[in-house]
């Protein structure tokens, strides 16, 4: 047993009467990546928000160096050493890397802040975590993970002891989680102490030490990463074994009709000379590292990126969309990969996003039946398992998990024969992914025709009858569901294989 720089005990906080936190526990040694897992809702944020001294807790108690302390706000939080990195970045974007890292705590000369001191300063403090980033940059120019790597020299430079990291690696390729887990490992080595929230299992049992698991604002239990394996943490998470996660039952495509073809599709930059058919009832998986053109494939399919050659047929018939709306009329749906930016309108109801894409369904001339929009939001609340307090809450309070349900809900009610998803798990806790593969699931079986863009290889092997891998915008390969395995998807997605 390590030496404990953090002890939160008994921690409960309610809102409305309604319990957040009821009765956690959690410890944090000195050098340890401690995972923190649950679902959406789980109480996760509110736990790191009492930590961060955003919340005040109802009771409990939390001990930093075996000594009770209260915090009662963010700087008090930092006087104890507590950095707290979001997953919203909340840097100054017009500020350069050394203004943001010295915000609130300038260093002036004569009356004037010192940018010469400031720069030098910045520098030294970058380079003592093997950050590779210019001081002088202007933030809004660096990329997410630079982003994030500022955010964690600066809860650092605050002599951070205690580091949340909260789903650090959502938004970054894989050379970038590649930095972020060398940062980490530097930060291990200079004794300091991380909170990991993550919903991707493979990254908890690659650089934690201990997971601990909360379910409905309750403590489930803490396990030594070691000694457990993602199965127990699954049923941990959702109290009962997920006996068949990947819901899907594989039929004989034989005989299926092609419903989507796509020959020599090229779009300058991004890819080039792509072939591929897709069936009535099959899941088409494309598989690849990030940047390799899949997602910009499927934006040339939806008319919302122009494509130099090829062609595009849908039942047959050669289709040339110069929009979404007329791919969006022929049959063609698309779940996209930033659901907060391009799925949903995210301030206005989740009955109004539900029925957007579908709007002339419910039209009685020029007015809209108020009775069959409900009829279908009903009806998509029930088949997807939404949960909602009601269809007229804004769609930005819902969890992520319901946020990617509404988006799915939408393009169903459109009644599409092509449905694109592109990353339709990301972000969402283990609950809600098991319930989106069962509704994937009932498509295919209803013959629906279906693109899984994903980066998680278990989701492309466990879901997918048949596999496209993309390398720097070329079609590389193509695999049958009896062939997939991680490392041989790998092998194409890599350069292994040409």
């Amino acid at each position: 047993m390590g030496q404990n720089v953090l002890e939160m005990t008994g921690i409960k906080k309610s809102f409305s009467g309604i319990y957040a936190l009821n009765g956690i526990d959690f410890s944090l040694e000195l050098g340890e990546v401690h995972a923190l897992l649950g679902e959406n809702g789980a109480g996760k944020s509110t736990l790191i928000k009492v930590l961060g001294g955003i919340h005040q807790p109802d009771c409990g108690t939390i001990k930093i160096n075996g000594k009770e302390v209260k915090i009662h706000n963010v700087p008090e939080a930092r006087e104890n050493g507590i950095g707290i990195i979001h997953q919203e970045i909340v840097l100054v974007p017009c500020l350069t890397v050394a203004q943001n890292l010295f915000l609130g705590r300038e260093i002036v000369r004569h009356g004037v802040v010192d940018l010469e001191e400031t720069n030098r300063r910045a520098a030294e403090m970058i380079a003592s975590l093997g950050v590779k980033i210019d001081s002088g940059e202007i933030v809004e120019n660096l990329t997410i993970a630079q982003q994030q790597m500022v955010e964690i020299v600066k809860a650092v430079s605050f002599n951070g002891k205690i580091i949340v990291m909260d789903e650090p690696t959502s938004s970054l390729s894989n050379e970038e989680v590649e930095q972020l887990f060398e940062i980490i490992a530097r930060l291990k080595s200079k004794k300091v102490s991380i909170i990991y929230i993550s919903h991707r299992m493979e990254e908890l049992f690659r650089i934690s030490d201990r997971v601990t698991i909360i379910r409905d604002g309750a403590y489930v239990g803490t396990r030594k990463t070691l000694e457990t394996n993602p199965g127990e943490l699954v049923a941990m998470m959702v109290g009962r074994d997920l006996e068949s996660f990947y819901a899907r039952d594989f039929k004989d495509l034989t005989n299926a009709k092609v419903v989507l073809e796509v020959k020599n599709l090229t779009s300058q930059g991004s890819f080039q000379d792509v072939s591929f058919q897709v069936h009535k009832g099959e899941i088409l998986g494309f598989a690849g590292l990030v940047g390799a053109g899949r997602s910009e494939i499927m934006e040339s399919i939806f008319g919302a990126r122009p494509h130099q050659a090829g062609e595009i047929f849908l039942h047959g018939e050669k289709q040339a969309f110069k929009n979404p709306m007329q791919a969006i009329r022929a049959g063609v749906a698309l779940v996209p990969e930033d659901r907060k930016k391009q799925g949903l309108v995210l301030e206005n109801s989740v009955a109004f996003n539900l029925t957007l894409a579908s709007l002339r369904f419910y039209m009685n001339g020029a007015a809209i039946s108020e009775k069959k929009k409900k009829r279908v939001i009903d009806e998509y609340f029930a088949k997807l398992r939404i949960k909602a307090a009601s269809a007229q809450i804004e769609a930005g309070s819902l969890s992520g998990g319901n946020q990617q349900k509404v988006v799915l809900g939408k393009w169903l009610a459109a009644k599409p024969d092509v449905l694109i998803l592109d990353e339709p798990t990301r972000g969402v806790d283990v609950n809600a992914k098991f319930e989106i593969y069962g509704a994937i699931n009932a498509l295919a079986k209803e013959g629906i025709a279906i693109i899984m863009v994903s980066s998680e290889l278990p989701e492309i092997i466990n879901m997918c009858d048949n596999v496209c891998i993309m390398r720097a915008g070329k079609l590389v390969g193509k695999l049958a569901k009896e062939e997939l395995s991680q490392e041989e998807i790998m092998k194409y997605a890599a350069g292994g294989i040409e």
